[in-house]
């Protein structure tokens, strides 16, 4: 999620891991009133690119397109369990995230996948109940979690520290990013 758009152009943009060592004791759902969560359908893949391109994760839908069709293309009957989406009461898809699986440090485990949310919609809490929803579908075949984000993303990166998870700090880079995350989050 780059919620931080903004400001990132100022924060030196460095890719980071955190997990969440498990999936009990979750957070609820708890959505604001005119908003609904509902899973992927078809002709998803254009709200999801321009969501994701919204977001400043894809220079254009186009590029977002192909990533998804690589990303998740080969897999595309798990969408509809695994991926959600965020929408008003009118029907507009404003955000999005997956709940896939992964591996990490050679552990296969349930994978929190491109949290984001419109600009347009930021900054309302909107981004809990949609991590929330994912963290649920994992822990229906997982036991830990892991997601990747960036030191732009640092206002992402207080919510997932709120929801559990945990920098994971192994390489010298992983630290100078945790420092400019704690510092950021320290100013806010």
């Amino acid at each position: 999620m780059n919620a931080d758009s903004n400001q990132a152009g100022a924060i030196e943009h460095i890719q980071f891991v955190m997990l969440r060592p498990h999936l009990r004791d979750l957070p609820p759902v708890e959505l604001p009133e005119g908003f609904r969560i509902r899973t992927f359908r078809d002709g998803d893949i254009a709200n999801w690119s321009r969501i994701e391109t919204s977001v400043d994760e894809f220079p254009n839908e186009e590029r977002a397109e192909v990533y998804f069709e690589r990303e998740f293309g080969p897999q595309i009957d798990l969408m509809s369990d695994r991926s959600f989406m965020l929408e008003t009461s009118a029907g507009e898809a404003i955000g999005t995230t997956t709940a896939w699986m992964g591996v990490f440090q050679g552990e296969s485990m349930g994978k929190i996948h491109w949290v984001a949310i419109d600009p347009a919609y930021q900054g309302r809490g909107l981004a809990r109940p949609l991590l929330a929803t994912a963290m649920h579908r994992l822990a229906q075949d997982h036991e830990r979690a892991f997601l990747g984000t960036q030191t732009t993303s640092y206002r992402a990166v207080g919510l997932y520290l709120k929801y559990g998870f945990e920098p994971v700090l192994v390489t010298e880079k992983d630290r100078r990013a945790w420092a400019i995350v704690e510092a950021l989050l320290a100013n806010r």
